[in-house]
């Protein structure tokens, strides 16, 4: 592995280090517990070493911004995952970050396309989608739907909703390191 990877590698594992014990907003795991647990869904799932990494990346604008954790009932959409496709657009491919870019969109997608998909959603998901402008109009769907990365985002936003199990013992980042260095080395 060259420098450059092993550098990503050190930055993720600081992130997590550093910031991965906050909350995740309002909801009972920490964004390290989050993380892990998308990881781990999209991995039983049988998703591509990609997918599982960015499901494990999906939210790191979390770790990157300076916001409150409750900054969705001040009224304040993060864009957090604007700010994690920018990170990870320097370091990974696209099979990576569209997904992890795309995440917010197949929420509201789901809510747009799928009956009952809003009202499983947490309550604090529920008042970020409102914040990231609810569901889709019907122009917005077909757009999504066109997107090569769709079908990647909503497995991943499925991982996504499942990733909130306050106690779920799951693999540990070690776990998926050698992941991020193929997804390196793949981009």
């Amino acid at each position: 592995m060259n420098d450059s990877r092993i550098n990503v590698v050190e930055e993720i594992v600081r992130l997590f280090e550093e910031r991965g014990g906050s909350a995740y907003g309002r909801e009972v795991v920490s964004q390290r517990e989050h993380a892990l647990q998308a990881a781990h869904f999209a991995r039983e799932a049988g998703a591509s070493s990609s997918l599982v990494v960015a499901a494990l990346l999906h939210d790191v604008g979390h770790l990157l911004h300076d916001l409150p954790d409750d900054a969705p009932d001040r009224g304040v959409d993060d864009r957090h995952e604007e700010l994690a496709a920018r990170w990870l657009a320097a370091r990974f491919g696209p099979d990576v970050v569209e997904p992890a870019r795309l995440h917010v969109e197949a929420k509201r997608f789901l809510c747009a396309a799928e009956p009952g998909y809003h009202d499983a959603l947490s309550e604090p998901s529920r008042v970020s989608l409102r914040l990231q402008g609810g569901p889709m109009s019907p122009e917005e769907a077909e757009r999504f739907r066109a997107s090569p990365h769709a079908t990647s985002a909503l497995i991943l936003r499925r991982c996504d909703d499942s990733a909130k199990v306050p106690g779920l013992t799951v693999p540990g980042l070690e776990d998926y390191l050698p992941l991020i260095e193929r997804s390196l080395s793949e981009s």
